[in-house]
């Protein structure tokens, strides 16, 4: 038994970045084998946005080996916490989201969550269902379980305190929202990323008042967004959506750069940390170009939630259109009819090679829209459809229709 639960681990603790700790993993580990009985295994997504990215998952995947070892494991979808705001890592108040908001966003949660792990083995929960049964009073006793010096303890509530920033009353709720979820759940490890360790740690210390066993804490690491710096996130428009197409996930890989492939590599894909040195030290030889190591990994990232055939599909097309600067035959078309011009970034969210305006001006500034092979350069041109023609527009690197305006 000694054998299997040391393997255990030693898969359980790869990657990690905190683990609350060793000594209790290996004792719940031990106690499953000898009952029978599986650990609760769960992680929290508040569905502040309505797409899963690869940031997200880098803790999905670690559910994923918890589940393939018989555990349970709890996906808790935080339409509760969601209206609160997590404010990890935030220098401001989050702005919280309508309950409609919550609901939309949730609903896609639980269509790309099975993209990684067993549909039949994984139990979807909403944390309204204990925390808005607990009321007024049932959050009051909550709150009297923990101190204001110990929230100020966290790192941006501090940071906010001492530079005189606001801190509203309902942000301290938060942490102790997503520690109550534990005690629902009776939860044995809560997963999550890096910089959630101070709310999985309120976690362990609220079940102690409930009189139930600590959750081990076990964090993964953060990763960076396509511009290699800020972590991934729908806000900063750095992030790559496991629901996008594969043309566009493909494509966001291959700007990633070369330095930081390594980590996508690394929390990306079922890739050990020596096969990624392996492929590091092929690269460093000069046996293998680092323009194929990164499409290597864009078809593989692909090929985890899309088919084996999409994946080879959209690196094929990704070499015809950038690396062979070619248009593709079966590029869409749209018609428009002549009208009033419209705003330039307005326009792509129109055609639907931007998810917002933001999206788009941004992309307008870095250089990476174009129409009729021209960069368009200012954010405040507008498209205009008061003439007739016929021109490509091109957002980022595969992202291209051929824009028809006719009476």
């Amino acid at each position: 038994m000694k054998e299997r639960i040391d393997s255990d681990f030693s898969l359980l603790a790869k990657g990690a970045v905190n683990l609350v700790d060793e000594a209790t993993l290996k004792k719940k580990l031990e106690r499953s084998v000898k009952t029978g009985k599986p650990l609760v295994v769960k992680a929290g997504f508040d569905p502040s946005a309505p797409d899963l990215h690869l940031g997200h998952t880098v803790v999905l995947r670690k559910m994923k080996a918890f589940q393939d070892l018989g555990h349970t494991v709890v996906f808790v979808i935080g339409d509760f916490t969601g209206m609160i705001g997590d404010p990890t890592g935030k220098n401001a108040t989050r702005p919280q989201l309508s309950r409609e908001e919550i609901e939309q966003n949730a609903e896609t949660y639980k269509k790309q969550v099975f993209k990684i792990l067993d549909p039949e083995k994984t139990v979807v929960r909403f944390n309204s269902e204990w925390l808005s049964k607990l009321g007024a009073e049932g959050l009051i006793r909550l709150a009297g379980k923990y101190t204001v010096a110990r929230m100020l303890e966290r790192d941006d509530f501090k940071k906010r305190f001492k530079e005189e920033r606001p801190i509203h009353i309902h942000e301290f709720m938060y942490p102790l929202a997503q520690a109550y979820d534990s005690v629902a759940l009776q939860a044995d490890v809560e997963l999550g990323g890096s910089d959630q360790l101070f709310n999985l740690l309120v976690g362990r210390d609220i079940q102690r008042e409930f009189g139930q066993e600590e959750q081990v804490v076990l964090t993964m690491p953060l990763l960076e967004g396509t511009d290699g710096v800020e972590k991934m996130s729908k806000s900063l428009g750095n992030y790559i959506g496991i629901n996008e197409k594969p043309n566009d996930i493909f494509g966001k890989i291959m700007s990633v750069s070369d330095e930081m492939m390594w980590r996508y590599y690394l929390l990306c894909t079922d890739f050990s940390p020596a096969q990624v040195e392996a492929v590091k030290a092929e690269v460093a030889g000069g046996s293998l170009h680092p323009m194929e190591a990164k499409k290597r990994l864009g078809e593989l990232v692909i090929s985890y939630y899309y088919a084996a055939a999409e994946a080879k599909e959209a690196r094929a097309r990704f070499e015809t259109v950038f690396s062979k600067k070619e248009v593709p035959d079966n590029i869409e078309e749209v018609v428009l009819k002549k009208g009033e011009p419209v705003p330039f970034p307005r326009f792509i969210v129109d055609m639907k090679m931007a998810s917002s305006a933001s999206e788009a001006r941004r992309l307008i500034e870095q250089g990476g829209v174009t129409l009729g092979g021209e960069k368009v350069t200012d954010i405040h041109a507008n498209f205009p459809k008061d003439k007739e023609g016929t021109a490509i527009l091109k957002v980022g690197k595969l992202k291209m229709k051929k824009i028809k305006v006719e009476e």
